[in-house]
């Protein structure tokens, strides 16, 4: 398949998958949402038995497109019930991809982007990279990626991060347990592809069955918080608060909040 969005190699049993929109800090659009979506069904079909995932140009992914923020606006609620759930089939899918996932984050990992970078099985940043959940800046709630972030780095952490939509450092996200490793920028990919070879060395059935498991044990519970986040999602894009963010955040000016 042709993709506009993402570039995809393969290099014997390891796979790449690049987000490729430099000029857009390789943001998130519908269309790169749809085309990663598919990429990840060809890799988990092909022989690859890793998966590398990272960003053209300066930036890993600075978040939500500009011009689908616009479109936000003036969505129903059932476009945003439905984007709600493809969100969450993305950062689901990525989370519980069959092979291990390293992230290989070259830049800025911001909002539904820093969600795609700590999904993976291992996260390599350089130490200039950011992480972030902005979201609360705009009016909307980092809902999915919550579920998520609770049991990568506990409660209390999780709770500073989603209420303060504060940007924190490579080495702050290390501390956290966001990021496995602090790599040089002209390291970044070859230790990327070094820890691959390493996990490619084990054993494949192994690794599979492993990843199965862990899928397993989280289960239902996974399951029910989904829903529930992605309900929390889609609601809040009805809020008047939702509308004065986007368009504060668009005109470049601080939002008039009425708390409804």
């Amino acid at each position: 398949m042709n993709y506009n969005t993402i570039q995809i190699s393969c290099d014997r049993q390891l796979a790449t998958i690049t987000l490729n929109r430099p000029d857009k800090r390789n943001a998130i659009s519908y269309q790169l949402i749809d085309e990663l979506l598919t990429a990840l069904q060809e890799v988990e079909g092909s022989s690859a038995l890793a998966l590398i995932l990272t960003g053209a140009g300066k930036a890993f992914c600075s978040g939500m497109d500009l011009d689908n923020l616009k479109q936000l606006l003036g969505r129903t609620p059932k476009q945003n019930l439905e984007d709600s759930e493809t969100m969450a089939r993305l950062f689901r899918s990525l989370y519980e991809f069959p092979r291990p996932t390293i992230a290989a984050v070259n830049g800025a990992a911001i909002a539904g982007g820093c969600g795609l970078a700590t999904l993976c099985d291992f996260t390599l940043a350089v130490p200039e990279a950011k992480f972030g959940y902005t979201e609360p800046r705009i009016g909307f709630v980092p809902a999915i990626v919550s579920t998520f972030l609770i049991r990568q780095i506990g409660e209390k952490h999780a709770r500073d991060l989603l209420l303060t939509g504060r940007i924190i450092s490579a080495e702050e996200a290390w501390r956290l347990g966001m990021v496995n490793e602090i790599v040089a920028p002209d390291k970044l990919l070859h230790r990327a592809q070094e820890l691959a070879a390493q996990l490619i060395e084990n054993s494949p059935s192994s690794l599979v069955s492993t990843k199965r498991l862990l899928r397993q044990l989280a289960g239902g519970e996974l399951d029910a918080q989904l829903r529930l986040a992605v309900k929390e999602n889609a609601a809040v894009r009805g809020t008047h608060d939702f509308s004065e963010g986007i368009s504060s955040f668009l005109e470049k000016r601080k939002p008039r909040w009425s708390g409804k």
